[in-house]
């Protein structure tokens, strides 16, 4: 579906985060081995990384260094790998693949999957509580992402409790906002706070995020319909198969495609008072909307 490079901020995430969480990981107390070996499998078996890669680019939009936002990097990857640990269980979406390799509970086992999810929700906090940044700062970037992995969580039953009927678009929306929409937006505020984002940059890039938020999600409802289990690194259909609500059964593929469009547009124009800092979350944002998988 895309032949476009992929930016320089989602490069240099991918190439940067597992070596940063594995020396995070390592300088915790008190896990068993088997425990690490399988929060290391569902943070490092892959991945787009993109909410570290909006975490360090918020930052960097409003003048701060990206190693501020490192703490913020660790703890979004962190709630995002527990929440995909989590869903796909036999009691949530039942998935044998993630990213084209076995899921941590088939690598692993049940118990061992649903614990390393735990963890992972734990050391998320550690993160952001253990960082050089202001106190002040901190707490309220553990008060922000707190309020998303609770939303995160309302999202993910929601869309349960969805399964099997059609929804409305604004139902749907709501699903959305919150199950992928709400750690999206905790990315890049959390990463702003680390550069000391001023109250106006904040409400910008808020804009930003939500609407990326939603137009990730929209994207890969399409996906879903016309990509490959190959390429998608997970089962292509799935989503038919559950009866979930997506945008294109909603709407119909051409109009769900149109509206990932018009968001990413709006979250560009979002972004004009930021000027040239922001390019890396331009680019972003434009990759995201091109993305095969």
């Amino acid at each position: 579906m895309t032949d476009a490079p992929m930016p320089a901020l989602l490069q240099a995430a991918r190439t940067r985060f597992p070596a940063l969480f594995a020396d995070f990981l390592a300088r915790q107390n008190g896990l068993d081995q088997r425990l690490i070996d399988a929060a290391a499998y569902a943070m490092q078996n892959g991945g787009k990384r993109v909410r570290p890669a909006l975490a360090w680019g918020a930052c960097l939009a409003v003048g701060g260094r990206q190693e501020d936002a490192d703490g913020a990097a660790i703890a979004v990857e962190c709630i995002h790998g527990y929440s995909l640990v989590h869903d796909d269980l036999p009691c949530m979406d039942d998935d044998d693949l993630r990213r084209g390799q076995p899921t941590c509970h088939r690598r692993f086992d049940e118990a061992t999957a649903l614990l390393a999810g735990d963890a992972l929700q734990s050391l998320a906090f550690i993160s952001l509580a253990g960082g050089a940044l202001p106190a002040a700062v901190r707490a309220t970037q553990t008060a922000r992402l707190a309020a998303a992995a609770f939303d995160m969580v309302v999202g993910q039953r929601l869309d349960l409790s969805a399964e099997g009927r059609q929804l409305a678009l604004e139902p749907l929306e709501a699903v959305h906002r919150h199950k992928t929409g709400a750690l999206i937006r905790a990315a890049v505020a959390l990463g702003a706070l680390a550069g000391g984002a001023d109250t106006a940059r904040l409400a910008a890039l808020d804009r930003y995020a939500d609407r990326i938020g939603l137009a990730f999600q929209v994207h890969d409802d399409v996906l879903d319909v016309i990509g490959d289990t190959t390429v998608l690194g997970k089962r292509a259909g799935a989503d038919q198969d559950l009866e979930k609500s997506t945008y294109p059964a909603l709407l119909g593929l051409e109009a769900a495609q149109q509206l990932a469009r018009n968001l990413t547009d709006e979250a560009l124009a979002a972004l004009e008072p930021l000027g040239a800092d922001a390019d890396p979350l331009r680019e972003l944002a434009r990759f995201l909307l091109a993305r095969d998988h």
